[in-house]
């Protein structure tokens, strides 16, 4: 007979690892959940014991990510893990002063050096939008 973890020793599992959003554990443990409540009930213990805190999450993303994308993307990668709200658009706003810093470093560490062209050019700008980082922002860094 195989053996079956309960709902909330696989949250732990998951939380180890990393930490997690309650939406996030919810959309993962969802399939193993035989009785109805008893996901929620289990999140509710962990929350309540402050195993899952979202304003963490939100700190361990914007750590792990924010050198390398920009305030767009980081957004959108928040959403995803089901983050929003008033502590997602606090935290992105205390990001805003540095990502022109951020951008650069960005740009620095795949080009390294100015476009040639506006082929170039292009290529360049296409990198940094598709990392999130605001119009106004890259053309300051090409300039």
């Amino acid at each position: 007979m195989p053996f079956v973890r309960s709902l909330k020793a696989r949250a732990l599992h998951l939380l180890s690892q990393r930490e997690h959003s309650r939406a996030e554990l919810e959309r993962k443990l969802k399939p193993h959940e035989d009785v109805p409540g008893e996901l929620a009930q289990a999140l509710d213990d962990l929350q309540a014991r402050d195993f899952i805190n979202d304003g963490r999450a939100i700190e361990s993303v914007i750590n792990h990510r924010a050198r390398k994308v920009g305030g767009a993307r980081l957004k959108q990668e928040l959403a995803a893990k089901g983050l929003g709200g008033e502590a997602v658009g606090l935290a992105l706003a205390a990001l805003k002063d540095s990502e022109l810093d951020r951008a650069r470093a960005v740009w620095l560490h795949k080009f390294g050096q100015r476009p040639q062209d506006p082929r170039e050019h292009a290529k360049q700008t296409r990198f940094l939008l598709n990392r999130g980082f605001a119009a106004e922002v890259v053309s300051q860094v090409l300039r």
